[in-house]
């Protein structure tokens, strides 16, 4: 049995790793909801944390999303488009391999305001962006079941993945960073997170090189 890539479930289990591997980053923010926690000394704060910082997370996914979701009605340059995702998503990847500095203007966020924190790192980091390739996928297969039909059927489709995706993504980042951040909170501790901090920038970096290159091939081979 074959596995297609381009396949709908593949898709939609990228959209799920993709979350998964976000909530797992640290700088995506599950530390700060353990800091939260332990700082307000009540073990509402935690869930509280990790709520804001995935309310800040969808907004992001979303004010990358969206403005792709209004021109993938535009079927003539379908392929363009796809190809010019495909490009900005490198791009990023590789800016991050050259800058490896975290954006110091984050640092000077306040901490009680993880939504709006959550919502500049993940822009910051390209995170929407590892998205583009695999929604704007998402959209062409549905794009064939419709047809050619009116550019407002599509886009009113387009618009509806748009928050489907970012909800599925958003909710595994959740789930990956929540476990994450409890394990630590009640039993691991700070010092074990001391002790076993991990970098996943360049990791990062190159997954976004790899998924703009599937978005260029998936466009060129008419998937």
């Amino acid at each position: 049995m074959n596995f297609d890539l381009s396949s709908a479930t593949a898709l939609w289990w990228a959209v799920i790793f993709s979350g998964m591997y976000h909530g797992i980053n640290p700088g995506m923010g599950w530390p700060l909801a353990v800091s939260a926690g332990l700082m307000e000394r009540k073990h509402s704060a935690l869930p509280k944390a990790l709520g804001m910082l995935a309310f800040g997370h969808l907004i992001a996914m979303l004010a990358i999303l969206l403005p792709f979701s209004l021109v993938t009605a535009l079927l003539t340059w379908e392929n363009e488009i796809r190809i010019g995702a495909g490009l900005l998503v490198i791009g990023m990847g590789v800016y991050l391999l050259i800058n490896r500095r975290h954006p110091k203007f984050l640092a000077r966020v306040h901490p009680a305001r993880l939504a709006l924190w959550s919502f500049l790192a993940a822009m910051a980091h390209g995170a929407g962006l590892m998205l583009v390739p695999i929604y704007l996928q998402i959209c062409a297969i549905g794009a064939e079941e419709v047809g050619h039909q009116a550019a407002s059927t599509l886009m009113q489709g387009n618009i509806g993945n748009a928050f489907i995706v970012a909800l599925v993504h958003t909710a595994a980042m959740t789930i990956a960073g929540g476990i994450l951040a409890t394990l630590i909170y009640f039993w691991l501790g700070l010092k074990f997170l001391s002790k076993t901090w991990f970098n996943l920038d360049i990791v990062w970096a190159v997954s976004l090189i790899l998924v703009g290159c599937f978005g260029i091939y998936s466009a060129y081979a008419g998937h």
